[in-house]
């Protein structure tokens, strides 16, 4: 699911960055109050199983890729801020050390997997807690790879409308909606079911030692 640097036009990851830069904000307010000396090896050792997942990739037609993202873990477990935070420094490390990923795409990245990702999550969860816990971790894991998922696919074929020669030839990334979004979708669909699989065994593992409120 990570967009690479040159598929994004200027319209697409300027305004995203400002987003991005704006959220990065909300997120880190109140930040050292929340970090304590039991919460911080926690979400360390969260964040490198996430970070361990994400660069396990199956390439995708058009040149993106498909992984289990693990920020539903990352969410239930520490809240949407810190899920947002802590993703957003696993996408910037693994373009910076890696390349899996763009520097000019991470804020649409970090935007689509952390901040929607996580809250997808968080939102799915409570709204099934009640009727199952362990069906509502399931669906809110689910939610947060195929959320995220759209966003990518609407952005990318949004590119040939919006960024293109006076011939109509596109500047950037190539295919249409009618591409992207089967491409990134079915797969999608499939790995949600891993990552749902995944997030609950770790769920209830944090549960077990009372991680979780």
């Amino acid at each position: 699911m990570h967009i690479p640097d040159g598929f994004l036009s200027p319209q697409t990851y300027l305004p995203a960055t400002l987003m991005a830069v704006g959220a990065w904000a909300w997120a880190a307010r109140g930040l050292k109050s929340r970090l304590d000396e039991t919460l911080l090896p926690r979400l360390a050792m969260v964040t490198a199983l996430a970070y361990g997942l994400g660069l396990v990739m199956l390439p995708l037609p058009g040149g993106t890729s498909a992984h289990l993202i693990g920020v539903a873990m990352l969410a239930l477990l520490f809240g949407w801020r810190l899920a947002f935070l802590a993703y957003s420094g696993v996408l910037l490390l693994q373009a910076l050390l890696f390349g899996a990923g763009g520097l000019t795409a991470l804020p649409v990245n970090a935007l689509a997997m952390g901040f929607i990702g996580s809250g997808a999550a968080l939102i799915v969860f409570r709204l099934l807690r009640r009727v199952n816990e362990a069906f509502a971790v399931l669906f809110a894991a689910w939610a947060s790879v195929l959320l995220p998922g759209i966003v990518v696919a609407l952005v990318l074929g949004l590119q040939p409308l919006i960024a293109h020669k006076p011939d109509g030839s596109p500047l950037f990334f190539p295919f249409g909606w009618s591409i992207t979004l089967p491409a990134i979708l079915i797969p999608h669909a499939f790995i949600g079911l891993a990552e749902a699989a995944l997030t609950l065994f770790v769920w209830r593992y944090a549960k077990a030692r009372k991680w979780t409120s």
